[in-house]
């Protein structure tokens, strides 16, 4: 990220802060207050070390006062102090709850060409590592920047009225610090981004590890997983390390600026008090005037490599947040009638990469009511063209229609919630197993999700479970077997009953007699609703009105079972070869 990008980020983490300015004048204010009763203590403290150093006896009545008065200031220093941290607390964890609920609700916007090309574990790492760093930093940031700026500005002005010549000494020292601090900051920030980096490609492979585990011991991989893993965790280290490396040397090099500040100033200092240009307890307020004018120098260089750290996370969450969201519904945006049914592909082309074509000049004309099965090759075009009708992608050029309606002109939630969807890939969410079957249908009553689950075959696997529907299951099913997690989605489905269905090798992981029952049961729920087949076991197409032969992404044969297999084609041959592996 160069310097305009780091100034864009910066404008932004701005922008987040803006509708909390309430509480930022407020820790502001007591930024003011904390400083300025910090810099009167020394005041107090000088008078009090006058009172003791004169010719005659120690002045307790005084002492005492100004002991008093130096009690009071502390105290409401530290009260100052809580609500400003306090204020401050609240800032950033509001901050980061707001950019990471924003992050959260584009990845839900998101279309899918961007899930695709972008791993899980990445964007689970900006949300939750990245968000984390960059509020832990942006909250030292505030802590320490304001009082620091204020210290600063603070002392000078205490410096000049107690000593103008001193007061230049240090001021003229005091951009060394600052020319130190911005050298090393450059060089942080790059280590930083690519730790950030290296810690989402990590997080990324450990969440594909954990999730595939069986696969990776099934093909004895796990010396070559470890052997990623540790290149990558190698890399890591090296990036943390510098980045720790560069950001560590910013407060020695500071503090020894600082030293040699401190030193002029006892120098210049002494020989003022010793030709009677200032008090012994004026000397005394102005060294801690010193010492404090240089130390916010230390904390805002430490504050800087921190800040370059949650500036490197905030980019990167930032980038997430803005990713173009998929195309927003027409406004007006129509909603699909009720109980539709015809629908049909014109001239359509797709390709989810333009250099290679897919799906060209693709049309599909389908009746009220209608099965259609979709059988061809692996990567022919047949999820694809499912991905088309429920829009998860939208078309390169061409239309899709439902009853005359472009798909483009209707809102997304009628267009989806009118379609039942089976899938070969199953999703169960972490839940109860009612959850999980009520999901399209929340309002379900229990007799209604009991049916849906006898007619999924469902209901007995579930009343074995420890507390039946209502236990309780892990993410993607946890130690259901994958035929019984196909069975909820099925039921899931069943339970809702809308009025197109597609079902994408909705059995291909149930044993053959509970398919054979499921099927007869689809063939009830399929009555009078247009459903699209996508299978490669032809058995199940047989009783399709309509079979479409897909292949390179168009339609090379259609017809029924019986015409398809007299036209002794490419359909015909699939057949006669999965019945010669079935015999």
């Amino acid at each position: 990220m160069n310097n305009e990008e780091q100034k864009q980020t910066i404008k932004k983490v701005l922008r987040c802060i803006r509708p909390h300015g309430i509480l930022v004048a407020l820790s502001l204010l007591m930024a003011l207050v904390f400083v300025a009763l910090t810099l009167y203590v020394p005041v107090l403290t000088g008078r009090v070390i006058d009172h003791m150093t004169g010719p005659g006896a120690v002045e307790f009545d005084a002492v005492f006062g100004l002991m008093k008065q130096i009690l009071g200031a502390v105290l409401l220093t530290a009260g100052a102090q809580w609500i400003m941290n306090a204020a401050n607390n609240r800032i950033v964890y509001r901050v980061s709850g707001e950019v990471r609920e924003q992050a959260f609700r584009r990845i839900e916007e998101l279309p899918l060409q961007y899930l695709d090309a972008h791993s899980s574990g990445d964007m689970v790492s900006r949300v939750v590592a990245d968000v984390d760093q960059f509020s832990d930093d942006l909250l030292m940031g505030f802590t320490q920047l304001f009082t620091g700026v204020i210290t600063i500005l603070g002392t000078l002005g205490f410096m000049l009225c107690v000593n103008v010549g001193i007061t230049l000494v240090v001021v003229l020292l005091t951009p060394v610090s600052l020319l130190v601090a911005r050298f090393i900051a450059g060089r942080t920030y790059r280590m930083f981004r690519r730790q950030s980096e290296t810690r989402g490609e990590q997080t990324a492979l450990i969440d594909e590890m954990i999730g595939n585990q069986k696969v990776v011991q099934a093909y004895g991989q796990e010396k070559r997983v470890q052997e990623k893993f540790d290149e990558i965790n190698d890399r890591l280290s090296s990036y943390s390390l510098q980045a720790i490396f560069f950001s560590s040397i910013t407060n020695p090099a500071t503090r020894f600026v600082n030293s040699l500040v401190y030193i002029g100033v006892g120098l210049t200092g002494a020989f003022a008090a010793v030709r009677g240009a200032m008090t012994v307890g004026q000397l005394s307020a102005f060294l801690s005037y010193a010492n404090q004018y240089t130390k916010p120098f230390n904390e805002i260089s430490g504050v800087v490599t921190e800040l370059q750290n949650a500036l490197a996370c905030a980019g990167r969450v930032f980038a997430l947040i803005e990713a173009a969201a998929q195309t927003p519904d027409a406004d007006p945006a129509e909603k699909l009638p009720e109980d539709p049914g015809c629908l049909s592909l014109e001239h359509v082309c797709f390709s989810y990469t333009p250099e290679k074509k897919l799906i060209e000049d693709f049309n599909l004309e389908v009746k009220e009511g209608q099965r259609i099965a979709i059988v061809g090759p692996t990567g022919c075009g047949k999820t694809t063209m499912i991905n088309l009708l429920m829009r998860f992608y939208d078309v390169d050029s061409g239309a899709v229609k439902i009853e005359g309606k472009d798909i483009r002109a209707l809102t997304r939630r009628s267009l989806r919630s009118s379609f039942g969807m089976v899938l070969q890939d199953t999703w169960i969410r972490s839940g109860t197993i009612r959850d999980n079957i009520c999901m399209g249908y929340p309002d379900a009553s229990e007799e209604e999700m009991i049916e849906a689950a006898k007619k999924a075959h469902a209901h007995s696997f579930i009343k074995r479970l420890p507390q039946g529907y209502d236990t309780v299951i892990g993410e993607n099913g946890g130690s259901l077997s994958q035929g019984q997690r196909q069975l909820l989605c099925i039921a899931r489905v069943m339970l809702c009953l809308p009025p197109m269905l597609i079902l994408d090798e909705a059995t291909s992981s149930i044993d053959l007699r509970t398919e054979i029952r499921i099927q007869k049961a689809f063939q009830t729920m399929m009555e009078g609703r247009t459903s699209f087949i996508v299978a490669h076991r032809l058995s199940t197409v047989r009783n399709a009105d309509v079979i479409l032969v897909m292949k390179d992404g168009n339609i090379i044969e259609k017809g029924d079972h019986q015409s398809l297999l007299a036209q002794n084609g490419f359909y015909a041959k699939l057949y006669e070869a999965q019945f010669a592996e079935v015999q």
